[in-house]
């Protein structure tokens, strides 16, 4: 049955991404460690258009996540950086260039309005009225697929409290940031349950899965 599912890495102390996030350092200070568990799979090389890598059980946590992806929602930070209006963004174009690694419609929730961007295999769709119209929008181009959320941490505590998110795959980085933007920042403790279904550990993280109860 087709699933809404949150895939994102955080640290020890609860963060996604570091502090004073940027264009040259767009996961923020230090943040680009959170990640390092992914780098090397063969998956992760292969979406990214490198050949090689490693396989294992990094490589089979990013192997399930494009399995069965037909859609994707994502926060504007998650897609440019910025915030403001596009003409103004120096990333208005999005982090991955000429070949983002999607290769399914992608919907970016957004303030500012502009037309779809098609970027080789991906459109992207920007929407205006917010994560549940960008969530219908998705599980309609999904069709029997998941829909896949990567972030930010506003998109995804947005999700869960509107009660659209069914799974969560959590990966566990072992590493301390400090400082930084928290996963679970403003949601309601007690409208939510987590179900552990499946803990899978590597030498650079620990991936945890999760059913999503309201």
């Amino acid at each position: 049955m087709p699933a809404t599912v949150i895939d994102i890495t955080a640290s020890l102390d609860g963060f996604v991404a570091g502090p004073d996030a940027s264009v040259e350092h767009p996961l923020g200070r230090g943040g680009e460690r959170l990640h390092e568990w992914a780098y090397d799979s063969a998956a992760w090389r292969a979406r990214h258009g490198e050949t090689g890598g490693e396989t294992g059980v990094d490589d089979e946590a990013i192997r399930e996540q494009i399995t069965g992806m037909g859609a994707v929602v994502m926060g504007r930070r998650m897609f440019s950086g910025g915030s403001g209006p596009w003409e103004d963004d120096p990333m208005a174009d999005g982090w991955w260039g000429d070949e983002p690694p999607f290769g399914v419609p992608v919907f970016v929730v957004t303030h500012h309005r502009r037309a779809p961007l098609e970027k080789g295999g991906t459109t992207f769709v920007f929407v205006t009225d917010g994560v549940e119209a960008a969530h219908a929008q998705a599980r309609t181009a999904a069709g029997e697929r998941n829909i896949s959320v990567g972030g930010g941490a506003d998109v995804v505590q947005q999700l869960l409290a509107a009660g659209l998110v069914d799974k969560l795959r959590l990966h566990v980085a072992p590493i301390l940031l400090g400082d930084g933007v928290r996963l679970f920042e403003r949601l309601d403790p007690g409208r939510l349950r987590f179900e552990p279904q499946r803990v899978v550990h590597s030498p650079r993280a620990t991936h945890v899965h999760y059913l999503v109860h309201r």
